[in-house]
């Protein structure tokens, strides 16, 4: 058994020296491990290309290469540096700019504020005036307008409705003593006398321009024929208003003439009684009447 362990020996170590005698005598490129052999190859290329290119001139020489880069590197800088303190110059130009203007602005708008706060105090001056004004003189036309329905109360253009007295007067059933306008005249301005507010005959409303006029034996009121009966209404007080009208000389002169020629003659108080409006004409012409002149109630005609 040594004997075939030492022969096994003998012949592994022969073998091994061959092995290695082969290896050796291959070139170094086959024996070298891959990445060796790369990176070798490829820094032995770089080399010979640069030196191949300083050769024919193509390179500068490393003495004025880091002083060439070195200056480019610091003009860089400096190109960097100016244009940083441009640009940070031109932006604090505009921020001033900008805030110059925003305080414009605010200076504009609180002086546009103030104005328009003085004109909200001289409009409210204004308002408290106006309204002052549209006070006074809604007090004033509440007046004028008392005093227009008054007017036209007096003055029969407005319709009324109240208590009051009836008048009426008839021809008599025989003879040619009949009713005339005198007649008619002496009750209506009696009646007036006497404290009536208004006045109608036959549902003509007396008024300023009224007249009672005979056309032949028709009688006309405000130009309108009446017929007989002739009723005169008055609205007034009803406790005084015939007693007044009794004692005044026209009433007292128509109801003489009345018993003397037989005329139909009744009176009456109302508790109410209305009167229409009177229709409306237009004045053309009027004359004050001064105190020499006769009026209406003393106009007597011969009978």
């Amino acid at each position: 058994m040594p004997d075939e362990r030492g022969a096994s020996e003998t012949a592994g170590s022969s073998e091994s020296a061959e092995a290695t005698e082969a290896r050796d005598a291959l070139p170094p490129r086959v024996t070298m491990p891959l990445l060796t052999l790369i990176t070798q190859q490829s820094m032995d290329e770089d080399y010979l290309h640069v030196a191949e290119r300083r050769g024919r001139g193509q390179l500068p020489s490393s003495r004025s290469r880091p002083h060439r880069t070195a200056a480019v590197v610091v003009a860089a800088f400096g190109i960097l540096v100016t244009t940083a303190a441009v640009q940070t110059a031109q932006d604090a130009d505009v921020d001033r700019a900008g805030r110059a203007t925003l305080v414009e602005r605010i200076n504009d708008r609180r002086a546009t504020v103030s104005d328009l706060q003085d004109r909200i105090v001289e409009l409210r001056e204004q308002n408290e005036l106006a309204t002052a004004n549209v006070a006074r003189l809604t007090e004033t036309a509440v007046e004028a307008q008392s005093r227009l329905r008054r007017l036209q109360v007096n003055t029969g253009y407005l319709a009324v409705q109240g208590e009051g007295v009836r008048i009426t007067l008839e021809n008599p059933a025989v003879g040619d003593n009949l009713i005339r306008d005198i007649d008619l005249q002496k009750a209506a301005n009696a009646l007036w006398l006497a404290g009536a507010e208004a006045v109608a005959v036959n549902g003509q409303r007396l008024t300023a321009l009224s007249a009672i006029r005979n056309s032949g034996v028709v009688v006309n009121v405000n130009s309108m024929p009446i017929a007989p009966p002739y009723v005169v209404t008055a609205i007034g007080d009803s406790r005084s208003l015939l007693a007044r009208f009794q004692e005044s000389a026209s009433g007292s002169a128509l109801i003489n003439v009345a018993q003397a020629l037989g005329f139909g003659y009744t009176q009456e108080t109302l508790t109410s009684v209305r009167l229409p409006a009177a229709r409306r004409r237009t004045l053309l012409s009027a004359e004050p009447l001064t105190a020499d002149e006769p009026r209406a109630e003393n106009e007597e005609g011969p009978r």
